[in-house]
């Protein structure tokens, strides 16, 4: 299978978790726009300012061990009262993404084509129902570690049985083939989603995922970048390991550097296509403030198989 990729770099992020004046809470993007049209793909990480380096190398202690075992027990119903709190009202839809699928058509023989997606960690469906309105040849798996988020997508107007499949899955140990076909996936969209797991159990969730993708399928990534401003701004008694946090709530985010995340896809058996930085500058309007935002954002491919004589 063969597909032709637009430049993800020129959408627009619709799911931040941190506003500029509090930081360790997960924010709306409602209050914050491009200080500048458009974004900046690069290889190389964010340079830090002196003061961003100091308050970085300043930052020893690490939460408890006690705490962290807790929080990785509690992970699920972390999420699951997120959604309680905010329902569906807290991430605008992706259309942004509804364009970046347009072109995955190239990657069919014929227009009629059925394209099957799985999006791993669907929330309450903001990325799966554009699409599912933009183009009626696409069937999604939609899977979520939050129950109480695989609801709000049943329950959604758009919701179809014979065009999607929800369910609730965590992606570390419950195996994905119970619910897709094993090697029946065309695309995989992997947004804002790895970084909520810890890191220990990052790899087996991408062995999980590339058993129900098809050979030469796709996994399209996006996620928060090392110094992203998201980052720099946890308090103290935030810190759970390296480029690693928890928030208020009990939520948790990981920052990737693009050589941890190559490295990560390729034990787990993808090959690279694409890794870089993106960086943006973002205004919070009710403060004033002009910030850096580093996202990465990633192509990996399952290997074609090798052919037998």
């Amino acid at each position: 299978m063969r597909i032709i990729l637009g430049s993800m770099a020129q959408s627009t992020d619709s799911k931040c978790s941190t506003d500029v004046k509090q930081t360790d809470k997960v924010e709306s993007c409602e209050n914050i726009s491009p200080c500048f049209p458009g974004q900046t793909k690069t290889s190389d990480a964010r340079d830090l300012t002196k003061e961003e380096q100091d308050r970085l190398s300043n930052e020893r202690i690490l939460v408890s061990d006690f705490k962290q075992t807790k929080l990785e027990k509690e992970a699920q119903k972390n999420w699951d009262l997120f959604y309680k709190r905010n329902t569906t009202n807290f991430f605008k839809d992706r259309h942004w993404t509804t364009r970046e699928f347009e072109e995955l058509k190239a990657c069919r023989e014929f227009e009629s084509q059925k394209l099957v997606l799985l999006e791993a960690g669907c929330g309450v469906g903001n990325c799966i129902f554009p699409l599912l309105e933009d183009d009626l040849n696409i069937f999604v798996y939609a899977c979520d570690f939050s129950p109480r988020a695989v609801e709000f997508v049943k329950q959604n107007p758009l919701y179809c049985p014979e065009r999607c499949c929800a369910f609730q899955c965590d992606l570390t140990k419950d195996d994905l083939i119970e619910n897709v076909p094993k090697g029946s996936v065309d695309v995989i969209t992997l947004i804002f989603v790895l970084s909520a797991i810890h890191p220990g159990k990052m790899k087996l969730a991408l062995e999980n995922i590339i058993q129900v993708l098809k050979p030469g399928g796709i996994v399209l990534f996006r996620d928060y970048g090392l110094y992203d401003h998201a980052m720099l701004r946890f308090k103290s008694g935030s810190k759970l390991g390296e480029n690693f946090y928890v928030r208020q709530d009990g939520t948790r985010s990981y920052f990737f550097s693009k050589e941890f995340l190559a490295k990560l896809f390729e034990e787990a058996g993808f090959l690279s296509v694409a890794n870089d930085y993106v960086l943006r500058e973002t205004v919070n309007k009710k403060e004033g403030l002009c910030v850096p935002r580093v996202f990465l954002q990633s192509k990996f491919i399952k290997p074609q198989e090798p052919q037998t004589s």
